[in-house]
Protein backbone atom coordinates (compact mmCIF):
# COMPACT_ATOMS: atom_id res chain seq x y z
CA UNK A 1 0.00 0.00 0.00
CA UNK A 2 1.22 3.11 -0.86
CA UNK A 3 2.03 6.04 2.17
CA UNK A 4 1.55 9.46 1.48
CA UNK A 5 4.04 10.79 3.88
CA UNK A 6 3.40 13.70 5.62
CA UNK A 7 5.21 16.71 6.89
CA UNK A 8 5.40 16.30 10.94
CA UNK A 9 2.62 18.11 13.08
CA UNK A 10 4.59 20.68 14.85
CA UNK A 11 4.82 19.92 18.11
CA UNK A 12 2.75 21.91 21.06
CA UNK A 13 4.82 23.24 23.83
CA UNK A 14 2.90 24.23 26.38
CA UNK A 15 3.22 27.85 27.91
CA UNK A 16 6.09 28.78 30.51
CA UNK A 17 5.35 30.89 33.17
CA UNK A 18 7.37 34.25 33.11
CA UNK A 19 8.84 35.05 35.63
CA UNK A 20 7.51 38.37 37.44
CA UNK A 21 9.23 41.46 37.19
CA UNK A 22 10.38 43.13 40.03
CA UNK A 23 8.03 45.95 39.00
CA UNK A 24 5.42 43.04 38.44
CA UNK A 25 5.64 42.04 41.86
CA UNK A 26 5.63 45.46 43.40
CA UNK A 27 1.96 46.46 41.71
CA UNK A 28 3.96 49.35 40.25
CA UNK A 29 2.82 51.24 37.64
CA UNK A 30 5.28 53.45 35.12
CA UNK A 31 2.68 56.44 34.94
CA UNK A 32 3.24 59.55 35.61
CA UNK A 33 2.59 61.07 39.20
CA UNK A 34 0.18 63.63 38.35
CA UNK A 35 -2.24 61.22 36.73
CA UNK A 36 -1.54 58.72 39.35
CA UNK A 37 -2.72 61.19 41.72
CA UNK A 38 -5.82 62.20 39.90
CA UNK A 39 -6.92 58.59 39.24
CA UNK A 40 -6.38 58.27 43.06
CA UNK A 41 -8.49 61.29 43.63
CA UNK A 42 -11.21 60.30 41.23
CA UNK A 43 -11.77 56.43 42.99
CA UNK A 44 -11.23 57.17 46.50
CA UNK A 45 -13.11 60.80 47.54
CA UNK A 46 -15.88 59.62 49.75
CA UNK A 47 -14.67 56.24 50.34
CA UNK A 48 -15.07 55.26 53.63
CA UNK A 49 -11.55 53.36 54.76
CA UNK A 50 -8.26 54.70 53.96
CA UNK A 51 -6.93 53.24 50.65
CA UNK A 52 -3.15 52.90 49.66
CA UNK A 53 -1.53 54.70 46.73
CA UNK A 54 2.09 54.92 45.93
CA UNK A 55 4.91 57.47 47.22
CA UNK A 56 7.77 59.21 45.07
CA UNK A 57 10.56 56.86 46.28
CA UNK A 58 12.14 56.29 42.78
CA UNK A 59 13.44 52.62 42.03
CA UNK A 60 15.88 52.26 39.58
CA UNK A 61 16.25 48.73 37.58
CA UNK A 62 17.57 48.41 33.69
CA UNK A 63 17.12 52.06 33.13
CA UNK A 64 13.53 51.98 33.85
CA UNK A 65 12.65 54.10 36.82
CA UNK A 66 9.79 52.74 38.80
CA UNK A 67 8.07 54.94 40.73
CA UNK A 68 6.91 53.88 44.58
CA UNK A 69 4.49 55.30 46.87
CA UNK A 70 3.75 54.88 49.93
CA UNK A 71 0.40 55.20 52.39
CA UNK A 72 -2.15 58.12 51.79
CA UNK A 73 -4.61 58.43 53.99
CA UNK A 74 -8.17 58.97 53.13
CA UNK A 75 -7.87 62.88 54.84
CA UNK A 76 -4.87 63.80 52.60
CA UNK A 77 -6.91 62.72 49.53
CA UNK A 78 -9.81 65.00 50.64
CA UNK A 79 -7.63 67.79 51.68
CA UNK A 80 -6.41 67.92 47.68
CA UNK A 81 -9.90 68.10 46.73
CA UNK A 82 -10.69 71.59 48.43
CA UNK A 83 -6.87 72.71 46.43
CA UNK A 84 -6.78 76.49 45.99
CA UNK A 85 -3.80 77.35 43.68
CA UNK A 86 -4.58 80.87 44.17
CA UNK A 87 -5.21 81.01 48.02
CA UNK A 88 -1.84 78.89 48.45
CA UNK A 89 0.04 81.69 46.33
CA UNK A 90 -1.30 84.11 48.26
CA UNK A 91 -0.74 82.38 51.81
CA UNK A 92 2.57 80.99 51.39
CA UNK A 93 3.47 84.83 51.22
CA UNK A 94 2.46 85.66 54.52
CA UNK A 95 3.97 82.59 56.21
CA UNK A 96 7.46 82.65 54.58
CA UNK A 97 8.64 80.16 57.06
CA UNK A 98 6.89 76.98 56.23
CA UNK A 99 7.87 74.93 53.04
CA UNK A 100 5.84 75.91 50.17
CA UNK A 101 5.26 72.09 49.26
CA UNK A 102 3.91 71.08 52.26
CA UNK A 103 1.15 73.72 51.73
CA UNK A 104 -2.03 72.56 50.01
CA UNK A 105 -3.86 75.84 49.60
CA UNK A 106 -6.84 75.43 51.60
CA UNK A 107 -9.41 78.44 52.57
CA UNK A 108 -9.94 78.16 56.70
CA UNK A 109 -14.10 78.22 56.30
CA UNK A 110 -13.65 75.22 54.02
CA UNK A 111 -11.26 73.57 56.30
CA UNK A 112 -13.14 73.96 59.29
CA UNK A 113 -16.20 73.03 57.95
CA UNK A 114 -14.62 69.53 57.05
CA UNK A 115 -13.35 69.02 59.97
CA UNK A 116 -16.51 69.57 62.34
CA UNK A 117 -18.24 67.04 59.58
CA UNK A 118 -15.84 64.83 59.39
CA UNK A 119 -15.34 64.81 63.28
CA UNK A 120 -18.65 63.51 63.67
CA UNK A 121 -18.47 61.18 60.69
CA UNK A 122 -15.30 59.15 61.21
CA UNK A 123 -14.35 59.35 65.13
CA UNK A 124 -11.72 56.72 64.66
CA UNK A 125 -10.51 57.65 61.55
CA UNK A 126 -9.85 61.40 63.66
CA UNK A 127 -8.32 59.65 66.50
CA UNK A 128 -5.61 57.76 64.27
CA UNK A 129 -4.74 61.05 62.57
CA UNK A 130 -4.71 62.95 65.70
CA UNK A 131 -2.03 60.27 67.36
CA UNK A 132 -0.06 60.33 64.00
CA UNK A 133 2.34 63.26 64.67
CA UNK A 134 4.50 65.19 62.96
CA UNK A 135 1.89 65.60 60.10
CA UNK A 136 3.21 66.27 56.75
CA UNK A 137 1.17 69.33 55.57
CA UNK A 138 0.25 73.40 56.55
CA UNK A 139 -3.31 72.14 56.34
CA UNK A 140 -3.08 68.62 57.91
CA UNK A 141 -1.57 70.84 61.26
CA UNK A 142 -4.70 73.22 61.10
CA UNK A 143 -6.81 70.66 60.48
CA UNK A 144 -5.63 68.77 64.18
CA UNK A 145 -6.01 72.17 65.67
CA UNK A 146 -10.16 72.12 64.56
CA UNK A 147 -10.67 68.52 65.46
CA UNK A 148 -9.14 69.49 68.71
CA UNK A 149 -11.86 72.19 68.85
CA UNK A 150 -14.90 69.60 68.07
CA UNK A 151 -13.76 67.54 71.21
CA UNK A 152 -16.41 67.66 74.14
CA UNK A 153 -14.56 67.00 77.60
CA UNK A 154 -12.90 69.32 78.93
CA UNK A 155 -10.28 67.29 79.87
CA UNK A 156 -9.47 65.88 76.80
CA UNK A 157 -8.71 68.94 75.37
CA UNK A 158 -6.14 70.07 77.13
CA UNK A 159 -4.75 66.34 76.79
CA UNK A 160 -5.00 66.63 72.82
CA UNK A 161 -3.92 70.67 73.11
CA UNK A 162 -1.02 70.23 75.06
CA UNK A 163 0.25 67.00 73.03
CA UNK A 164 0.14 69.28 69.80
CA UNK A 165 1.34 72.42 70.74
CA UNK A 166 5.14 71.16 70.48
CA UNK A 167 4.29 70.55 66.56
CA UNK A 168 3.08 73.97 65.62
CA UNK A 169 5.86 75.00 63.13
CA UNK A 170 4.34 78.54 62.19
CA UNK A 171 1.82 81.34 63.18
CA UNK A 172 -1.00 80.70 61.58
CA UNK A 173 -1.75 76.93 62.73
CA UNK A 174 -0.82 78.70 66.45
CA UNK A 175 -3.38 81.78 65.92
CA UNK A 176 -5.96 79.35 64.38
CA UNK A 177 -7.52 77.37 67.17
CA UNK A 178 -8.83 78.38 70.26
CA UNK A 179 -11.49 75.88 71.68
CA UNK A 180 -14.27 77.93 72.66
CA UNK A 181 -14.07 75.50 75.90
CA UNK A 182 -11.72 77.39 77.57
CA UNK A 183 -13.92 79.87 77.98
CA UNK A 184 -15.92 77.92 80.47
CA UNK A 185 -12.79 76.69 82.64
CA UNK A 186 -10.72 80.07 82.70
CA UNK A 187 -9.10 79.40 85.64
CA UNK A 188 -7.98 76.02 85.01
CA UNK A 189 -6.88 77.32 81.61
CA UNK A 190 -5.15 79.83 83.32
CA UNK A 191 -2.78 77.63 85.66
CA UNK A 192 -1.58 76.06 82.50
CA UNK A 193 -1.00 79.40 80.50
CA UNK A 194 1.22 79.99 83.32
CA UNK A 195 3.14 76.88 82.48
CA UNK A 196 2.94 76.86 79.02
CA UNK A 197 4.55 80.87 78.54
CA UNK A 198 7.39 79.34 80.17
CA UNK A 199 8.54 76.83 77.37
CA UNK A 200 11.39 76.89 75.17
CA UNK A 201 9.37 76.71 72.27
CA UNK A 202 8.36 79.34 70.46
CA UNK A 203 4.49 78.60 69.24
CA UNK A 204 3.63 77.40 72.53
CA UNK A 205 4.45 80.62 74.39
CA UNK A 206 2.54 82.55 71.75
CA UNK A 207 0.09 80.63 72.17
CA UNK A 208 -0.12 81.06 76.11
CA UNK A 209 0.04 85.21 75.23
CA UNK A 210 -2.85 84.45 72.22
CA UNK A 211 -4.79 82.95 74.48
CA UNK A 212 -4.54 86.05 77.37
CA UNK A 213 -5.22 88.20 74.23
CA UNK A 214 -8.96 86.74 73.24
CA UNK A 215 -10.16 85.47 76.60
CA UNK A 216 -8.36 87.30 79.39
CA UNK A 217 -8.77 91.18 78.77
CA UNK A 218 -12.37 91.44 79.44
CA UNK A 219 -14.32 90.20 82.63
CA UNK A 220 -10.98 87.41 83.57
CA UNK A 221 -8.80 90.17 83.02
CA UNK A 222 -6.62 90.64 86.04
CA UNK A 223 -3.03 92.98 86.12
CA UNK A 224 -1.01 90.53 86.88
CA UNK A 225 -1.05 89.29 83.94
CA UNK A 226 0.05 92.70 81.83
CA UNK A 227 3.17 92.20 83.98
CA UNK A 228 3.56 88.46 83.29
CA UNK A 229 3.94 89.39 79.55
CA UNK A 230 5.67 92.55 79.74
CA UNK A 231 8.39 90.80 81.76
CA UNK A 232 8.90 88.19 78.68
CA UNK A 233 12.49 88.51 76.77
CA UNK A 234 12.58 86.36 73.12
CA UNK A 235 15.07 86.46 70.40
CA UNK A 236 11.75 85.30 68.55
CA UNK A 237 10.09 87.24 66.13
CA UNK A 238 6.76 85.89 66.71
CA UNK A 239 6.85 85.70 70.57
CA UNK A 240 7.64 89.40 70.27
CA UNK A 241 4.89 90.38 67.92
CA UNK A 242 2.06 88.68 69.94
CA UNK A 243 3.45 90.67 72.97
CA UNK A 244 2.88 93.73 70.50
CA UNK A 245 -0.59 92.37 69.68
CA UNK A 246 -1.42 91.73 73.08
CA UNK A 247 -0.51 94.77 74.59
CA UNK A 248 -2.12 96.67 71.72
CA UNK A 249 -5.77 95.03 72.85
CA UNK A 250 -4.82 95.92 76.38
CA UNK A 251 -4.76 99.37 75.40
CA UNK A 252 -8.03 99.09 74.02
CA UNK A 253 -9.71 97.18 76.80
CA UNK A 254 -7.54 97.93 79.83
CA UNK A 255 -6.25 101.38 79.07
CA UNK A 256 -5.73 102.76 82.40
CA UNK A 257 -3.81 99.78 83.27
CA UNK A 258 -1.94 99.33 80.44
CA UNK A 259 -0.63 102.63 79.66
CA UNK A 260 2.01 103.08 81.91
CA UNK A 261 4.02 99.69 80.53
CA UNK A 262 3.95 101.72 77.44
CA UNK A 263 4.97 105.00 79.36
CA UNK A 264 7.17 103.87 80.96
CA UNK A 265 8.65 101.32 78.20
CA UNK A 266 8.33 98.24 80.19
CA UNK A 267 8.54 96.33 76.69
CA UNK A 268 11.94 95.67 74.37
CA UNK A 269 12.53 98.66 71.88
CA UNK A 270 10.61 96.47 68.62
CA UNK A 271 7.91 95.28 70.76
CA UNK A 272 7.25 98.79 72.13
CA UNK A 273 7.40 100.21 68.70
CA UNK A 274 5.38 97.63 67.60
CA UNK A 275 2.67 97.69 70.29
CA UNK A 276 2.05 101.33 69.24
CA UNK A 277 1.96 100.90 65.91
CA UNK A 278 -0.83 98.30 66.27
CA UNK A 279 -2.86 100.21 68.63
CA UNK A 280 -2.72 103.43 66.25
CA UNK A 281 -3.84 101.21 63.20
CA UNK A 282 -6.88 100.48 65.71
CA UNK A 283 -10.12 102.22 64.97
CA UNK A 284 -11.23 101.00 68.17
CA UNK A 285 -8.44 103.71 70.02
CA UNK A 286 -9.60 107.91 69.91
CA UNK A 287 -7.65 110.50 68.13
CA UNK A 288 -6.59 112.04 70.54
CA UNK A 289 -4.68 109.00 72.70
CA UNK A 290 -3.42 107.85 69.17
CA UNK A 291 -1.47 110.92 69.32
CA UNK A 292 -0.27 110.46 72.88
CA UNK A 293 0.97 107.01 71.60
CA UNK A 294 2.89 108.57 68.60
CA UNK A 295 4.39 110.47 70.95
CA UNK A 296 6.20 107.53 72.87
CA UNK A 297 7.22 105.89 70.07
CA UNK A 298 11.23 105.03 70.64
CA UNK A 299 13.72 105.70 68.28
CA UNK A 300 16.58 103.32 67.54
Amino acid sequence: MNLIKLAPEPVRQRPTKKKASMKQKLGLCMINDEFLFSVLQLLWCGCPVSQPSFSSTKIKKSGIILLMKTKQTLIQTKLFSFEDKKYKDFNKKLIPNIDENTMIGIRTPVLRKFAKEFFKAEPEQVSDFMKDLPHKYFEENNLHGFFIENIKDFNEVVKATEKFLPYIDNWATCDSFSPKIFKKHHEEIYKKILVWIKSKHTYTVRYAIGLLLSNYLDEHFKPEMLELVSKLRSDEYYVNMMIAWYFSFALIKQYNIALPYIKNKKLDTFTHNKAIQKAIESYRIPKEVKELLRGMKVKG
